[in-house]
């Protein structure tokens, strides 16, 4: 990596994390990142918790190796409830996870009707129960977990924009509930926040992780003394374990405009195939 260029990893199942991307060049200036998909099992909510470490840790663990990163990631709400334990116990880098961001949503919401849209997955697991039982236990939490709108997010890197029409049944139970604050709770629905909004207008926050994913991160490196450059960003290198999405060329060029973050080459996007052995192996494009 450049020298005084701090490098994330930062993982996902699929093109989600490219909003934690976004909120990392806003918030860290010369900030590089390797970009790591394990789009091949996307999406993860429908694979085992069983898989999903076993994949996570090798993939984490054989990207690392080749690309030395300062901090870890882990950019995906259905990963990250089951496998930051096992991979912070394999690795020396400091793991930041993605957690649904309740807590902010409670403190901002004068109703105490909030939505959470989140997948299956995640909408279902007891530690998201925790987390509102801790921060939002005197609100009403309604929960809409949605695989479809992932696929959708995914689907639509190019523009960032959803047919009004595939959206507005998903959001259905919040409209109903009269909800004033919605919880993105998966990192896919920021790519497509102006969608989601023009689906249910009105005097409606709309929480994500991203910037409180951005300050740790900072923290974090300010903590190692490695304080981020001035200067311009760059995705360092873009791993997929299967085929590039379509639209993923658009996104890049839309976002490195954006945020005047340089872009890996074609020829530098390099596959990844999991071997049975759980080692990791590059495939040839």
């Amino acid at each position: 990596m450049p020298e005084g260029r701090p490098r994330i990893l930062l993982f996902d199942s699929g093109m989600g994390g490219l909003s934690i991307a976004r909120s990392l060049w806003r918030h860290l200036p010369g900030l590089g990142i390797v970009y790591l998909a394990d789009n091949a099992r996307f999406p993860y909510g429908d694979r085992s918790e069983g898989e999903v470490v076993e994949r996570c840790v090798a993939l984490v663990e054989h990207t690392l190796a080749e690309y030395p990163c300062d901090v870890v990631v882990v950019a995906c709400n259905t990963a990250s409830t089951v496998v930051l334990p096992e991979l912070r116990a394999r690795i020396g880098q400091p793991v930041v996870g993605v957690v649904p961001a309740i807590k902010p949503a409670a403190a901002m919401s004068g109703n105490r009707r909030i939505g959470l849209l989140a997948t299956p997955a995640t909408v279902d697991r007891p530690y998201l129960q925790r987390l509102i039982d801790d921060y939002a236990s005197d609100c009403e939490i309604i929960r809409v977990g949605s695989s479809e709108l992932v696929r959708l997010a995914e689907d639509s890197l190019e523009t960032g924009a959803v047919a009004g029409h595939r959206v507005e049944p998903i959001l259905a139970p919040f409209i109903r509930g009269g909800v004033d604050t919605v919880v993105l709770g998966c990192t896919h629905f920021p790519l497509i926040r102006e969608s989601l909004m023009a689906a249910m207008p009105g005097d409606i926050a709309w929480v994500d992780s991203g910037g409180a994913i951005a300050r740790r991160v900072e923290q974090l490196l300010r903590d190692m003394g490695t304080a981020h450059v001035s200067g311009r960003s760059a995705m360092e290198a873009f791993l997929l374990t299967g085929a590039a999405p379509s639209g993923l060329e658009a996104w890049m060029d839309r976002a490195g405009t954006e945020h005047g973050v340089e872009m890996p080459r074609q020829s530098s996007r390099v596959s990844l195939n999991m071997a049975r052995n759980s080692s990791i192996g590059k495939a040839g494009r």
